[in-house]
């Protein structure tokens, strides 16, 4: 059971196996080196990538398909996650979270992510709530929220998206009306992962005028029980179905001023903020299943036999696995720097994360579909897991700011007003 920085570093002296799965839908290492996860990271990444991948691979993959079909959030699951570490990632030890850096974070949910996408990019927007908080919080919110965050106690949920304020979240219509002691909070929030299983809300919402656009907003944590919230119906979505999606309901929905994140009008700045830690952790996740699919595609290309030989024979599905790999490494460095610069709070980090999110995200889409290709209609199937993860990391090229936002951010660094 390890529960902080120090603990996990101390793993690092003990490297250990894998264990290999079994079965059409299990995943395993395989020895192309060139799509290597492991280039670059220090002995300490190496032993949070392989905890990862032992976690994932025992805990995660097993479950997945089931999950999927059954429409299942494994809170228990998550909970043992959050036991080995994983459910404050970013949080400071004094409050019970790892305490470890972005760059660790990316190793970290990408390998979780070959065993589950799904599951995993709701621990990524559960890990992004508890880093707001730790960050912009007051020593009072961190120790009344951040313990039970940690060992996911408690479940957050991220409320910025609205069904009329999308890529243009700044206009965003929920309103946060000052009473005494309290704030009333009426509005609604679209897509919102976790919703009607989560317990702290972390609300975006309208303190000031509507033409005050993004300096007019404020985050609220909400808790979940407060007298006005509601949910509506559960989504029916192409993936993600391990989690659950709906809108929140906010009808007078009184929430003490003491709970308001940062001050007054910070919120936007808050929200994305949270949003460059979130686009490198969905980035990973979305190549965390890519590379799961791939390392299926090479192993049913070495074992499927047609016209007398294997499919790996054929030179047209060779250059094809060389393409993937190429992808795969692209989309993973890319994510690595921009989590480094992070760490070291480069200036350029906003348009690198943007910038990264983009190329993961369709890096990953594209290798999970041409593995799908590759597989023929048993690609198709259910069984080997592939179009699971297919289905799954199409939504990361839409959250967290769509792939065209994402260039538009890029462009305005490129060409910036004068």
């Amino acid at each position: 059971m390890l529960r902080s920085a120090a603990a996990l570093r101390r793993a690092g002296g003990a490297r250990r196996s894998l264990a290999r799965l079994k079965g059409a839908g299990s995943c395993r290492r395989t020895a192309v080196t060139v799509a290597s996860r492991t280039l670059g990271l220090s002995e300490d990444q190496l032993a949070f990538q392989e905890m990862a991948d032992d976690f994932g691979q025992e805990q995660l993959a097993p479950h997945a398909e089931e999950w999927d079909e059954h429409k299942i959030f494994p809170k228990d699951v998550l909970r043992e996650a959050a036991a080995l570490g994983f459910g404050g990632i970013f949080v400071d030890p004094e409050h019970g979270g790892t305490g470890l850096q972005r760059l660790d974070g990316v190793v970290i949910f990408e390998a979780l992510a070959r065993g589950c996408t799904a599951t995993t990019s709701y621990l990524t927007i559960h890990n992004m709530c508890g880093w707001m908080i730790d960050t912009f919080g007051n020593d009072e919110q961190k120790a009344r929220w951040l313990p039970d965050l940690c060992t996911m106690e408690r479940f957050t949920s991220y409320c910025l998206t609205e069904p009329n304020s999308g890529s243009d979240a700044a206009s965003l219509r929920t309103t946060a009306v000052r009473d005494g002691d309290d704030f009333v909070l009426n509005g609604s929030k679209a897509f919102i992962s976790g919703a009607s299983q989560t317990d702290l809300l972390l609300v975006m919402a309208r303190t000031g005028e509507q033409e005050d656009g993004a300096s007019g907003v404020t985050c609220f944590a909400v808790d979940a029980e407060t007298p006005g919230l509601s949910y509506g119906a559960q989504e029916r979505k192409m993936g993600w179905n391990c989690q659950p999606t709906a809108a929140v309901i906010m009808e007078d929905c009184r929430v003490p001023a003491a709970n308001m994140l940062g001050e007054e009008g910070q919120g936007f700045k808050l929200a994305m903020a949270g949003l460059d830690g979130g686009r490198l952790s969905i980035g990973s996740c979305s190549i965390g299943a890519a590379q799961a699919s791939f390392e299926k595609a090479v192993e049913h290309l070495k074992d499927r036999k047609q016209f007398g030989k294997p499919l790996a024979a054929n030179q047209a599905l060779q250059f094809k696995l060389a393409d993937m790999a190429a992808q795969l490494h692209t989309g993973r460095s890319i994510v690595r720097q921009a989590a480094a610069a992070m760490d070291e709070n480069h200036p350029d980090k906003t348009p690198l994360c943007a910038m990264a999110k983009r190329v993961s995200t369709d890096a990953g889409f594209e290798v999970c579909n041409d593995a799908l290709q590759l597989f023929g209609g048993y690609g198709y199937l259910a069984d080997y897991g592939v179009e699971r993860n297919l289905r799954d990391v199409r939504v990361m090229q839409i959250l967290e700011g769509t792939n065209e936002i994402m260039r538009t951010i890029l462009a305005r660094d490129i060409l910036p007003r004068d």
